[in-house]
């Protein structure tokens, strides 16, 4: 529908942020990405009667200490041994957008071979993530994942040319060294000192909206640039908050449950619809 939107999931490590998002099988554990795309490929599907057609492409990266790195690259055509620099950049109209990043051609007309190319940029992405074993999770994962959809329509009646995005963000859990074993490992000492740096940024954007800041630190991190165009009341957003059930992780549970409470406080204002009209074929 021509909007720019973003999803975060937000928790200690260990509390199932990754599942949230990506889900296991074919079934009632699927995760947030399969089922937002299978609706969208429903929905362009049953557009075509409209006169409506649509191409959607699919981009995953990540952000490890605090380096843009493309988890599609095995997939890109052409693509070299070394993947090439990912870098952030502004269009024109002053959107966000990632330079060298894979993109990956969703089918529409087949929701059946558009959800079998789904699972192959997931299982590529899943393969290149950075994850390590802590005392905590056996499968940590050491940044954070943004899950990118690109979505163009064109109707061929009235001209309507719409170009929206979806953002699913895995955000790499919060963690403290003394549960997590990190710090006596340097490799995952920088790793948490990087990812407890940027959730504080982002903390850092929500509080600035929340109190609507003259200046909002985007650039402050990667995350919060990369995504600034869904934070700045230009887009939506909505974050889920995950929470571990065991006792010894009250203490974070209720550190989290503060930062949703600070994140319900935002109000980002009327989101913008990207729409245009173009002359239509007929």
């Amino acid at each position: 529908d021509g909007y720019h939107v973003c999803l975060f999931s937000y928790g200690q490590t260990g509390s199932g942020k990754t599942h949230t998002m990506q889900g296991t099988g074919n079934g009632a554990m699927r995760g947030i990405i399969p089922r937002a795309v299978e609706q969208m490929l429903d929905e362009a599907r049953a557009l075509q009667g409209q006169k409506w057609e649509f191409k959607i492409t699919a981009s995953f990266l990540e952000i490890y200490n605090e380096e843009l790195k493309d988890l599609l690259v095995a997939m890109k055509k052409g693509s070299k041994s070394r993947a090439e620099k990912l870098a952030i950049k502004r269009n024109r109209q002053g959107k966000s957008y990632v330079e060298n990043l894979a993109e990956v051609v969703i089918d529409t007309s087949d929701t059946v071979q558009g959800m079998q190319q789904l699972e192959s940029v997931m299982d590529a992405a899943a393969r290149a993530r950075s994850v390590a074993t802590t005392k905590m999770n056996a499968q940590s994962s050491r940044s954070h994942s943004v899950f990118m959809l690109r979505l163009h329509g064109y109707n061929e009646e009235s001209g309507a040319v719409v170009s929206g995005a979806l953002n699913l963000c895995d955000l790499a859990g919060s963690e403290r060294l003394d549960r997590s074993g990190a710090g006596s490992d340097m490799k995952r000492l920088r790793e948490t000192q990087a990812i407890n740096k940027s959730l504080s940024c982002l903390g850092d954007v929500f509080h600035a909206l929340a109190t609507k800041a003259s200046h909002v630190p985007y650039r402050n991190s990667k995350l919060t640039y990369l995504l600034q165009d869904c934070l700045c009341g230009d887009g939506k957003a909505l974050m889920f908050v995950n929470l571990s059930p065991t006792f010894a992780s009250s203490n974070e549970s209720l550190c989290s449950l503060r930062f949703a409470q600070r994140v319900n406080q935002v109000e980002l204002g009327k989101a913008t619809k990207h729409i245009q009209y173009a002359k239509s074929k007929k």
